[in-house]
């Protein structure tokens, strides 16, 4: 199921979610090539991407990781990447990859900018993302696998559209074998399960370790997820909120 919209209109224009969004692919175009440079996307993908393992100095220095055909990431201690936990947020794998994340964080990130306001909302942005990157290295310290996306700060995001509006309806896409249907479903239920599959995913690396062929780090969507929940209303600003919820008088 792909969620397409919501039932929550915004009252004041999402400058903020704008602008990540701009960021996100200005820098998949000019950084990574847009994808359609191997080279470019691999290299971007190595050296700024997030190796949990160089960052806890738990993976060996000159381990490769294979990023594709006669491709391979190396570990190093390039002083670049202390910075790589912030700077993997606006990096990713794919077009497939960029858009899943630009639609997840359009449909829910306008309203909780809404009621956060701008700048509360950019830290709050940031800070589940790093929140993201901390779960992902405390669940796989030594993985030399580099990890991009945007996806940790999103489910930060999303666990913020939980707690703020559990019971506004989102409109999701079902596909049915060979139809499809759009169908409002109430925002708790979108996502907690979605949540469920993330801790389903999860659980396995605790014991199996990192699948380095899966490309999908669930623990980062988890860490998120629950600093989005435990976070989002000591950055609620009220006054936007109560503006929110004013009836409208017509003239």
């Amino acid at each position: 199921m792909i969620p397409l919209s919501d039932e929550l209109p915004t009252v004041r224009t999402p400058w903020m979610t704008y602008a990540i969004l701009a960021a996100m692919f200005l820098t998949w175009i000019f950084v990574q090539g847009a994808g359609f440079d191997p080279q470019a996307l691999a290299s971007s993908v190595c050296n700024l991407g997030m190796v949990p393992g160089e960052l806890t100095h738990m993976a060996p220095l000159g381990e490769a990781v294979p990023l594709g055909r006669g491709v391979a990431c190396v570990v190093d201690n390039d002083p670049i990447n202390i910075l790589t936990p912030f700077i993997s947020m606006f990096l990713h794998g794919g077009w497939g990859h960029i858009l899943g994340n630009a639609l997840f964080f359009w449909v829910f990130g306008n309203n909780i900018e809404d009621s956060l306001g701008h700048f509360r909302f950019l830290v709050f942005y940031l800070v589940c993302g790093l929140a993201a990157a901390i779960a992902h290295i405390l669940a796989q310290p030594a993985s030399p696998l580099p990890t991009v996306g945007a996806s940790g700060a999103i489910s930060g995001i999303l666990g913020a559209y939980l707690v703020l509006y559990p019971k506004v309806r989102v409109k999701m896409l079902f596909f049915f074998i060979i139809f499809f249907k759009v169908i409002p479903i109430p925002a708790w239920m979108v996502l907690i399960w979605w949540f469920f599959w993330q801790i389903v995913a999860a659980l396995p690396e605790l014991t199996n370790g990192a699948d380095l062929s899966g490309g999908v780090a669930v623990w980062a969507h988890v860490g998120g997820f629950v600093t989005g929940v435990l976070l989002v209303k000591l950055f609620e600003n009220r006054r936007l909120v109560i503006r929110r919820t004013a009836p409208r008088l017509s003239g």
